[in-house]
């Protein structure tokens, strides 16, 4: 009951991430198998316990191809207990550079996470993110955004700035690609003319 109102907060910043990048794949990383209507050009899996489930059935490794995908969502994935180093890596190579990776996960200073106390769900600070999402090559926003219930268990669908006591936070990170070759920087040449004093 509880996490249900966590995921039907969710539904209106799912429904975003959708349509933020139009025309190009997304991959959707869920906690559960839920109907939920979603744009035709992208897959979506649920977590199994040992990896995922779905449109097809595979481990942390993602049968996808390197740089085909303009958005990933992983949604209350990596609480579960699925191994987050491998899947951040494989969430990295299947984006598009320019593409961006959605992290939903539960807030621990939230009052509402006595809901979840003994679930054995492995619940991490939005910095603790950052710093995973860096390592991984990708450049994550500066602010998480709150969202979900506070006290009370029914949906709360607006967002707030920074994660607050919301039940759950939204992190998106962008993957940026410096090119091969770099660009030259132009010389500043300073003409002849009337001298400063």
């Amino acid at each position: 009951m509880a996490g249900q109102a966590v995921l039907e907060s969710e539904v209106p910043t799912l429904q975003h991430a959708f349509s933020e990048r139009p025309g190009l794949p997304w991959l959707w990383l869920s906690p559960e198998p839920r109907e939920t209507v979603t744009p035709n050009a992208g897959v979506r899996l649920h977590s199994d316990g040992q990896g995922f489930s779905g449109a097809l059935r595979c481990s942390t490794t993602l049968p996808l191809a390197s740089e085909a995908v303009g958005t990933v969502i992983l949604q209350h994935v990596v609480e579960g207990g699925l191994p987050w180093p491998g899947l951040l890596e494989e969430c990295a190579r299947v984006l598009l550079p320019g593409g961006r990776l959605w992290v939903f996960a539960l807030n621990p200073l939230s009052p509402f996470r006595r809901h979840w106390f003994g679930t054995g769900a492995q619940v991490i600070e939005p910095i603790t993110w950052r710093g995973r999402l860096r390592a991984h090559g990708l450049q994550p926003e500066p602010v998480s955004q709150g969202l979900g219930p506070r006290w009370r268990i029914a949906p709360v669908s607006d967002l707030q700035i920074g994660a607050g006591v919301r039940a759950a936070y939204l992190l998106r990170a962008e993957k940026r690609v410096l090119p091969l070759t770099p660009i030259r920087q132009r010389a500043v040449r300073w003409a002849p003319g009337v001298s400063a004093t």
